[in-house]
């Protein structure tokens, strides 16, 4: 038997097992990122200086707990919560015990991006709108959330990508997924090839994502 058969043969079930972890990690959290983030990116918007909801207190707290969030390392953040982590899930390892602090670490960054997709609008658009009457929730749906799409796109693709890192980092504390198949294989038990086909998986992955997102973005922009 050679070695490539060889090594399929051990580490193909635990490699797929670690694949279908970090997926579990990522869909879940980008889903609960998501629900929290493109709110408050819009709600960071409207309650500027000069906008439709204009409210500096609001805007104020809104982007100081936004920029002290993004401000922490997640590894650190995942340390930091954990008392908080395991008060809503009751756990604070595996796949469960990571969500938490994947969506606290991500949804943020969303919401800034969200935030520079939806400054693209250009005023004269909302403006005219405005003045025909159209209220603020048709104009955040029919305006600010159709003309942003494709830098929207672009940005949930990015927060993807960058999601992926996170779960990697999660690995090393228990979260399972190539992180951790990558920490206790490839580096604590010196199984070299495993390493090298963690990192193989990632780079297909997160070019893959990468291209996705492009090509819907540009597909978008054409319509």
């Amino acid at each position: 038997m050679s070695r490539i058969d060889q090594f399929i043969e051990q580490w193909l079930p635990i490699i797929g097992e670690s694949v279908v972890q970090t997926f579990q990690m990522v869909g879940i959290s980008l889903f609960f990122s998501v629900l929290i983030g493109i709110p408050l990116g819009i709600l960071i918007v409207l309650t500027r200086p000069g906008q439709a909801l204009e409210n500096r207190f609001i805007y104020q707290i809104t982007n100081l707990i936004i920029n002290i969030v993004r401000s922490v390392p997640f590894i650190i953040l995942l340390f930091f919560i954990i008392p908080f982590t395991r008060l809503i899930v009751g756990t604070t390892i595996g796949v469960q015990g990571v969500i938490v602090p994947l969506v606290i670490y991500t949804a943020p960054y969303i919401a800034r991006l969200m935030e520079s997709a939806l400054l693209e609008v250009e005023n004269g658009v909302i403006e005219a709108y405005t003045a025909m009457g159209i209220s603020t929730r048709a104009i955040i749906w029919n305006v600010l959330l159709r003309e942003a799409r494709p830098s929207i796109v672009l940005g949930l693709t990015i927060s993807t990508v960058s999601l992926i890192g996170a779960t990697a980092m999660a690995g090393m504390v228990g979260a399972g997924g190539l992180g951790d198949l990558a920490y206790r294989f490839g580096h604590l038990r010196y199984e070299v090839d495993v390493m090298y086909a963690t990192v193989v998986i990632l780079i297909i992955l997160v070019q893959s994502i990468q291209s996705i997102g492009n090509r819907i973005a540009a597909n978008i922009k054409k319509d």
